[in-house]
């Protein structure tokens, strides 16, 4: 948790998943900053903010009744969970999802241009057909995440497109609507999956869109056989872990669980359109982890961790990810994780479930197993 002054305002904003006070990651960046000194007063229309990641921007501009558009179910309880830190009405700003209709006529429009250049690509696209050419339209990242390919997708979608000065580290880009010409592009990006009769619908969101990423391809040859009983694929992504969980585990409900909306959407899209057969079997729910989730109610956690949130490299989602798992998971229940082998979470899971074992490893990946056990009494 930390104070910084935005927009002419002392605002305490805080991660989630909350860091540890001596963790240099904040809430907050010099971009938010910068954006809050160059956008000015919102005008009439619609205001727009695009990937806020913590909610800064939302409780610097709240009383102008934000949209605020994010992919992220953890963004939109940060936000919740800063604006009540600074005694900001939760009402005054209106959350929603990438994949939902955006309001018409905006007159500012802020970015924070995400990591995934598709994700951009999808969110411009969805701009194409509510702004007007009187719409500001503002975008900011560090410096180092501004490239010539970020400039020419402002510039093919929407228009005419420049640079600021650097700041901080930071930059903005400004950019106006002018119609350009542009071909219609699919809602998905779609790929067969080697070895199956499967094709994978990935929404522009989705981590490895265009591929099975060598850790998950591994992970599928050492999943679970034959089990009864609720299996979880946490951090379910375009969900093919969870759809091979179903096909090999006929007597198992699977429940894909994910904090990005557009992974929910493409896993459920694709025991749709792969495994018809077994979507009476499978749940689809976006959360933050497993919060929420009843206490020893899972037979098995099947999970992916990630290491990174946003462009942080952070082992905090993954931590969650465990305890939650524990929590969750019934008296001989399992968590069984991929990742690679110099995280060292077989230390964090022997700490944490008091035991670990080795599954499956190779030069770069390991697949570890833990069972929640009960204490053993004392003699």
């Amino acid at each position: 948790m930390s104070q910084v002054e935005l927009g002419g305002q002392q605002l305490t904003l805080q991660r989630l998943p909350a860091t540890d006070d001596a963790s240099p990651l904040q809430a907050w960046e010099a971009a938010d900053e910068y954006l809050l000194q160059q956008a000015g007063e919102p005008g009439t229309g619609p205001l727009l903010i695009f990937n806020d990641a913590f909610g800064a921007l939302a409780c610097a501009l709240a009383q102008h009744h934000p949209v605020c558009v994010s992919d992220s179910f953890i963004t939109q309880q940060a936000t919740r969970q800063n604006l009540r830190l600074n005694g900001l009405d939760e009402s005054t700003v209106t959350l929603q999802d990438s994949l939902a209709p955006l309001p018409q006529a905006p007159s500012l429009v802020v970015i924070k241009v995400p990591k995934q250049l598709a994700l951009l690509e999808h969110q411009l696209r969805a701009l194409r057909a509510v702004v007007t050419p009187e719409t500001r339209i503002i975008a900011a990242a560090k410096t180092r995440d501004i490239h010539n390919s970020t400039l020419a997708l402002f510039e093919r979608i929407l228009g005419p497109t420049s640079t600021s000065l650097a700041w901080k580290k930071a930059r903005l880009i400004h950019c106006t609507w002018s119609a350009p010409a542009l071909d219609e592009a699919a809602l998905t990006h779609t790929w067969a999956l080697d070895g199956t009769p499967w094709q994978i619908h990935n929404h522009a969101n989705v981590f490895a869109r265009s591929g099975l990423d060598v850790g998950a391809r591994f992970f599928l040859q050492h999943l679970p056989e034959n089990q009864e009983g609720e299996m979880v694929d946490l951090g379910c992504g375009n969900g093919v872990i969870g759809m091979q969980l179903l096909a090999q585990n006929p007597n198992a409900t699977v429940t894909f669980v994910d904090e990005s909306y557009m992974a929910v959407a493409s896993a459920e899209l694709n025991v749709q359109h792969n495994l018809p057969e077994a979507r009476t079997r499978s749940r689809f729910v976006v959360n933050n982890a497993l919060a929420g989730g009843e206490p020893e109610s899972l037979d098995a956690v099947i999970c992916n961790p990630p290491f990174h949130q946003q462009h942080a490299i952070t082992d905090y989602i993954a931590w969650q990810m465990f305890q939650d798992a524990r929590r969750c998971l019934k008296f001989g229940g399992e968590l069984r994780i991929v990742g690679n082998r110099h995280l060292d979470y077989h230390r964090k899971l022997k700490k944490l479930f008091g035991n670990c074992a080795v599954v499956a490893s190779n030069k770069k990946f390991v697949i570890l197993r833990a069972v929640k056990q009960r204490k053993s009494k004392a003699r």
